[in-house]
């Protein structure tokens, strides 16, 4: 496979991987009750209980774990738009090491627009994903794609949808279920344990002011064994909004992909353009 095609071929997988990690949650079940639980020192786990006093700790963990969940809520990022110029450091399973600029444009719940640059600044790839379609134009070999949304789960073998997608984009957690197994305090910070109808995600918060550190997403069907280390880090405060220019994304399953984000510049809610025009001399691929 020649340069091209390998570049190609990477851009394809890179659009959702860009995206830190996409799993769909069409079909999510819907949330269940916090398991019964009892406190013990900082860690609340699933048990049993039968005694005043620990109805009254269990009463104090789930009035706790509602306003952690709450807050987590509440702290997400809402626009209407957004845009950033992020370096991507990239390795995929072949060993081989990528690096290059990506620009992101994104309009709430209608569309995202990604570019990448090769070298000399030149552009190589475009594309415009909707919750239903994904165009991609190849102007190395001046040849586009229109598909389904369903093809990129192809290419990448990873469901996903457009929300999760967008969450994604903004720093928002993923797959954070309000059926909460278990929690832990200390003096690095507050961890939580959920699990979805795919995926248990193992989540910490900074102490200071409960923004994300780290995610780490396992499939609950140990068959497939997915798994995805998620660290965000370099936290800016814009207006109310914390937002993390530093993402480090690991992804396991039958082969390892492992990316750096590093956002050099970004805004929210400004007016934004999406061009994405098909040459008459581009060929369909």
């Amino acid at each position: 496979m020649d340069k091209t095609k390998r570049m190609y071929r990477l851009f394809l997988r890179m659009i959702p991987a860009l995206m830190l990690f996409v799993i769909s949650v069409a079909g999510c079940r819907s949330a269940k009750k916090i398991t019964t639980a009892i406190a013990k020192k900082d860690t609340v786990i699933a048990k049993p209980v039968d005694t005043a006093t620990a109805e009254d700790l269990k009463a104090d963990s789930f009035r706790y774990i509602r306003q952690l969940y709450s807050h987590i809520k509440a702290s997400r990022i809402r626009c209407t738009s957004f845009s950033a110029k992020m370096k991507v450091h990239y390795e995929g399973g072949d060993g081989k090491d990528y690096e290059f600029n990506a620009f992101i444009r994104l309009q709430k719940d209608q569309m995202i627009w990604v570019s990448i640059n090769a070298v000399l600044g030149i552009e190589a790839f475009r594309a415009l994903i909707t919750p239903d379609s994904v165009k991609v134009l190849n102007k190395l070999d001046k040849v586009y794609q229109l598909r389904s949304v369903g093809y990129l789960q192809e290419i990448t073998h990873l469901p996903f949808d457009f929300q999760t997608l967008q969450d994604l984009i903004l720093g928002n957690p993923i797959y954070l279920d309000s059926n909460i197994l278990f929690y832990h305090k200390d003096e690095k910070g507050i961890s939580l344990m959920s699990e979805g109808m795919q995926f248990r995600n193992y989540i910490t918060l900074n102490k200071d002011d409960l923004t994300i550190r780290h995610s780490k997403l396992d499939d609950v069907d140990r068959l497939r064994a997915r798994s995805c280390d998620l660290t965000y880090g370099d936290y800016e405060k814009v207006d109310s909004l914390h937002f993390s220019t530093f993402r480090k994304i690991a992804v396991a399953e039958k082969a390892r992909l492992d990316i750096e984000l590093t956002f050099r510049q970004y805004s929210f809610n400004e007016d934004l353009n999406f061009p994405f025009n098909i040459p008459k001399n581009y060929k369909p691929k």
